[in-house]
């Protein structure tokens, strides 16, 4: 059986929101409520913890935990929410900025890990753009361009082995607030990685087309 940590408690401030991020109203719904469904949907996740800002109620059913200044704080503080656990118990991370999430892509994922000997496995895409690297300063001079057959661009959930995401988030705080991801840091300390596949329409809400276009796929999803 696996844990579930989803991440509520970011700011918003790219979208625009006068409050947290995942209270904004999404298809009629507070985003998280999306994500939410889609875990509860998933038979091996026997509980779920929710980071929330602080002020915020837990979701029946669910242990919430007050979030941290940076996203991995907030990680660190639902894992140690969630009490203890075998060390190859599976621990999912979501974020609720991606409220595309499916029950599918979650069993995807945590079937992943179980049938390999990584320490974490991350849904992704394959990148499809044109990948160009750039120089500093002013002109932002084309320096290279990055082939990009073997890109993928990172997504939730991120499914780790308990013992390899307790290491990482033991790391000192400003190394978790320099992480744009769980499992950047597992591979900083040392573990393996995977990747599995998952569409881009699991894509990560932060400006408010992203939120436009959100909710004209869940609509057409209902």
């Amino acid at each position: 059986m696996a844990v579930a940590l989803l991440v509520a408690a970011g700011r918003g401030e790219r979208l625009g929101a006068d409050g947290p991020k995942a209270l904004v109203m999404l298809a009629g719904r507070p985003m998280y409520e999306w994500s939410l469904d889609a875990l509860r949907a998933v038979a091996a996740i026997e509980r779920i913890v929710v980071a929330l800002p602080d002020g915020v109620a837990a979701p029946a059913g669910t242990i919430g935990v007050a979030g941290g200044a940076e996203r991995s704080h907030s990680v660190r503080a639902a894992l140690a929410a969630a009490g203890p656990g075998p060390d190859d118990e599976p621990v999912l991370v979501h974020d609720a900025a991606r409220p595309l999430v499916t029950p599918q892509i979650v069993v995807r994922a945590l079937d992943a890990l179980a049938a390999t000997g990584a320490d974490a496995v991350v849904a992704a895409a394959p990148v499809t753009d044109t990948i160009k690297r750039v120089g500093d300063g002013d002109a932002l001079r084309v320096v290279e361009t990055v082939q990009r057959s073997a890109l993928w661009a990172v997504q939730t959930p991120q499914v780790f082995r308990r013992a390899a995401l307790a290491r990482a988030l033991a790391e000192p705080d400003h190394v978790l607030a320099a992480a744009t991801d769980d499992a950047g840091i597992v591979e900083q300390t040392g573990g393996t990685v995977h990747v599995v596949e998952s569409p881009r329409e699991n894509l990560k809400v932060t400006t408010p087309i992203d939120l436009r276009l959100a909710a004209l796929l869940l609509e057409e999803r209902c």
